[in-house]
């Protein structure tokens, strides 16, 4: 083989001419088919296959929410569209008419309070250091 130093003192040991006069044509390794550095680089000739790791699947998992029993939740998919849709419409039904019952009760007590009309004027809250004294 054959050593090379360089100004800056790195050695480098060639085997053979050929390797020689690709480094001094500053030819790249990783893309020169025979060297080791481009079959490290492809993954060429690994001596053992390592075996891909299996990723953890998520599992599904159902929780019961508060005010509800996990049975009474399948019991809820299990029903057909057409029940839980007229489930719906019956509850939001309900809703309206409760709120109608609360607005007319609301109304009714508005009205009987008899409206006073305020003369005095209103008072603002003014810090003490702007009112002026005659001093």
């Amino acid at each position: 083989g054959r050593r090379l130093v360089r100004v800056d003192g790195k050695t480098f040991f060639f085997l053979g001419s050929k390797v020689e006069s690709l480094f001094v044509q500053r030819k790249n390794p990783r893309k020169i088919a025979w060297t080791v550095l481009y079959r490290r680089k492809h993954r060429k000739g690994l001596a053992e296959e390592t075996t891909k790791r299996r990723t953890r699947r998520t599992q599904k998992f159902t929780r019961a929410i508060e005010g509800a029993s996990e049975e009474k939740l399948k019991e809820l998919r299990a029903q057909k569209p057409e029940v839980r849709a007229a489930a719906r419409q019956q509850a939001t039904r309900a809703a309206k008419e409760k709120a109608k019952a609360a607005s007319k009760k609301s109304s009714k007590s508005k009205s009987s309070k008899p409206v006073r009309a305020s003369t005095s004027k209103a008072v603002k809250n003014v810090p003490s250091k702007l009112i002026r004294t005659g001093r």
